[in-house]
């Protein structure tokens, strides 16, 4: 009781109360009267109570037991009818339940099947039925509904008011079908009547077979009606599994957020229930709330995730989606009008709109709730071409738009409540969405605004000079690149002269290296802030351009992945053009240029990047390869140090300086101890990452002008100035645990120890002298070897003096 509302609570009191005032009205009569018949009728009542079926929609049931409580009706008084009806109620409630009922419920049974005998009563024997004549056919009839609607409207009540459905639906879906069966049962009881007046009341006991043929009948027709449920569920099911996949093809290609699609849909159908929308109407708001930019399946992929403006052909290429998602739709046969709302969900309420150009009413209520919620949330959340608004900057803007792109009562409306709406989206527990099996990255962000490019006018001297310039330009650059292989100095160059064609506040060159773009050369506006990103390729203007090897004009420059992820810093860059720059093997980078005023780039500019970027990109790469050469030639492929030819060009200049500057150079050469054994039990491969691990050690816990190398095998050299006997020592301690560290990381076992040798090179010691760095390192290897020798030599054993008094015994 004390979950159910207080309209419950005292709706099952006047039940209770009206039951048991009828009981208490009844009982002065003799109980005991014909009492055989009474018997009879009482136990055949308990029998047919166990021939009950489950209503569809509720948790209740409906036996045949009212066949032999109209015949109480019609043949007992009404404490027996009642005894009869209570006792079949009783029966019915509790045999084969599916959970134990509770005693409100049986409480609220009794006292309504009480009720409804008793209104029965009334109605059979009620004045009006007499002064029709006393037809005992026309007073079971009047029993039979008394009956029908005291019994089921009372149960259609309590459950409307404690599961908040519908009570005329209710009643009407879970109870009105049963009427012709009460019907019957009153013409059933009325032949029984008339035949015991003639044969005697034992014939009753042959109704027990009729009341099986009843429940039969109904437990068939609830069956066909249960699997016309079953078939609508699964309907309603298929249709939703539908929703779910085609919005998981949306996030696909559109890359827009399950997030974003759930806020959408929950603002939609929040804002239908306020316009007063009918179930159908919040069914077709619902999934094309989810579905409504389906038809993007049908645009490149590199239109909808440009994040910059789109050219007047990308755009016309883009306003086919509404009418190809509608097409789509209709194919899916929703049971609500699904296509209509997806088709003008770009229609503008002045008729501005696409595809068709509807107006005002024209447009399907469902397309104006979603044109204006969908803007909201979307303005409200980043893009690829746009930082988020404020939720109040956002919904001034829709409500710029009201009368012009919007419905003015929709917009109006949706003022009223969008901080409710946007604060019940958050708390909603989203569904988590489906992810698919695929390598693709999803980026954040819809499709980019519509827009133009701005035209350039120019005349023809002008365009004359121009075309001057850039051939001068081109001559000279094609001049330039290839002189050097400094990737700055060749970058710089480019600059250079770019800046005397194109106009341009920032320059950025990305070099793609494992799916990330690096800065190699920043120069002007916010350089640091650029030299500081690293930006995933496929995001931000620069990773877009290099994923898709197209090109970008007057894209958001503060966009980039991590320019302005501090709300306190403001950039005044307005715009961006990026052309990839092509290799033999691909991209190999970006080539991107920022300016301050909006749309600063045209069609002349774009045409210059476009005509030097593979050239630069060629020289780049060539750039890199020899980089790469170089590094293969100098470090040892295996842990990146120092190979031995690049340690002795290192050690000798090093002892050069020291010479030059008064100061000692401390040269430790260790060898791993036990480094065989690692690769006998556990395999080369074990051994390798042993020598990894020791090396990454090593140059994290020396300085960066220090000298690190490996030698060959598992022999490494440091090579440290300014070291005294105390830091000698540390250094010592200090490799030794990162080599058994090492050991013990890959094997799990101590295996591995370190002998360390060291010589000093003291430059004011040896003034004139040429720096020998063989003779350093053979007297660190001496002393190397001769810490080995030292470890395998058997030492001494003390013993205790006791112990020693036996031996001599």
């Amino acid at each position: 009781m004390n979950t159910l509302s207080i309209r419950a609570r005292v709706f099952i009191g006047l039940v209770l109360a009206s039951g048991c005032l009828g009981i208490i009205g009844a009982f002065p009569e003799p109980v005991l009267r014909d009492l055989p018949r009474f018997i009879c009728y009482f136990f055949l009542a308990l029998l047919s109570s166990g021939l009950k079926v489950s209503l569809p929609g509720v948790t209740g049931t409906m036996s045949v037991n009212f066949l032999f409580i109209l015949m109480g009706v019609s043949e007992l008084n009404l404490p027996q009818t009642l005894i009869l009806g209570l006792g079949a109620a009783t029966v019915q409630i509790f045999w084969h339940a599916k959970k134990s009922p509770k005693l409100v419920q049986v409480l609220f049974n009794e006292g309504s099947i009480a009720l409804a005998i008793c209104m029965a009563f009334v109605a059979y024997r009620s004045p009006l039925a007499h002064a029709l004549g006393s037809s005992v056919p026309l007073m079971l009839i009047a029993a039979a509904v008394s009956y029908f609607v005291c019994n089921t409207f009372p149960v259609a009540c309590i459950i409307s008011l404690t599961e908040k459905k519908s009570l005329y639906k209710t009643w009407k879906n879970c109870y009105f079908w049963s009427f012709p069966y009460y019907m019957v049962g009153a013409a059933m009881v009325c032949v029984i009547t008339m035949i015991n007046k003639n044969v005697g009341w034992q014939f009753s006991l042959l109704v027990l077979p009729v009341c099986y043929v009843i429940y039969r009948s109904y437990h068939l027709y609830l069956e066909r009606l249960q699997t016309e449920k079953s078939h609508v569920e699964q309907m309603n099911a298929l249709h939703l599994r539908t929703i779910e996949a085609l919005a998981l093809a949306i996030e696909a290609k559109d890359h827009t957020t399950h997030e974003h699609l759930e806020r959408v849909q929950h603002y939609a159908i929040s804002m239908g229930k306020l316009l007063g929308l009918n179930e159908l109407e919040l069914d077709a708001l619902r999934a094309a709330s989810v579905l409504h930019d389906i038809g993007k399946l049908a645009v490149p992929e590199h239109i909808i995730s440009k994040p910059g403006k789109l050219t007047p052909q990308e755009f016309e290429k883009m306003k086919i989606h509404p009418v190809v998602g509608a097409e789509i739709l209709e194919r899916v046969d929703f049971p609500y009008p699904v296509a209509p709302i997806v088709r003008a969900h770009h229609e503008k309420w002045d008729g501005s709109g696409y595809p068709a150009g509807l107006k005002g009413e024209e447009i399907p209520i469902g397309a104006r709730i979603l044109s204006a919620v969908d803007c909201l949330d979307a303005l409200a959340s980043d893009r690829q071409y746009r930082r988020a608004l404020n939720l109040d900057d956002a919904m001034a803007v829709v409500a710029g738009e009201a009368g012009k792109a919007y419905d003015p009562r929709v917009v109006e409306l949706l003022q009223l409540h969008y901080r409710r709406l946007e604060t019940e989206a958050k708390g909603a527990n989203h569904k988590k969405a489906a992810k698919l099996s695929t390598d693709l990255k999803i980026e954040r962000g819809a499709a980019p605004a519509a827009g133009f490019e701005s035209p350039r006018t120019s005349n023809y001297i002008a365009q004359i000079a121009a075309a001057g310039q850039e051939a001068q330009f081109m001559l000279g650059l094609v001049r330039e690149l290839g002189t050097s292989l400094n990737l700055q100095e060749t970058l710089s160059a480019v600059a250079r002269r770019l800046s005397a064609v194109v106009s341009f506040q920032g320059m950025a060159v990305w070099e793609c290296r494992d799916e990330v773009l690096l800065p190699v050369y920043v120069e002007g506006q916010d350089s640091e802030l650029f030299s500081a990103l690293q930006v995933p390729v496929g995001e931000g203007i620069s990773g877009w351009v290099a994923k898709h090897n197209k090109a970008i004009i007057n894209g958001n420059p503060s966009v980039e992945p991590g320019y302005l992820n501090d709300p306190s810093l403001f950039s005044t860059l307005r715009s961006a053009i990026a052309v990839p720059l092509e290799g033999m093997n691909g991209v190999v980078g970006v080539l991107t240029l920022y300016q301050t005023a909006h749309d600063a780039f045209g069609h002349d500019e774009l045409r210059i990047l476009t005509g030097i970027s593979a050239k630069i990109g060629l020289s780049i790469e060539n750039i890199l390869k020899y980089r790469q050469l170089e590094n293969f030639a100098t470090t040892d492929h295996l842990t990146g140090l120092l190979n031995t030819r690049s340690l002795f060009e290192r050690l000798e200049n090093d002892m050069i300086r020291c010479q030059r500057e008064k100061t000692s150079l401390t040269l430790l050469l260790c060898d791993l101890d036990g480094f065989k054994q690692v690769n006998d039990r556990f395999g080369h491969a074990s051994g390798n990452k042993v020598l990894q691990l020791f090396a990454q050690g090593l140059q994290k816990t020396n300085r960066e002008y220090d000298v690190v190398a490996r030698i060959g095998g598992d022999e490494f050299v440091i090579a440290v100035t300014g070291l005294d006997q105390e830091a000698l020592d540390g250094k010592f301690a200090a490799m030794t645990q990162l080599a058994t560290e090492a050991g013990r990381s890959v094997c799990g076992e101590s295996v591995v120890s370190l002998s360390i040798g060291h010589s000093t090179y003291q430059g004011s010691a040896a003034p004139g002298r040429a720096p020998d760095p063989n003779a350093l390192l053979a007297e660190a290897d001496q002393r190397m070897y001769e810490m080995k020798a030292h470890r395998k030599r058997p030492q001494p054993v003390s013993l205790p003096a006791t112990d020693l008094q036996e031996l001599v015994h």
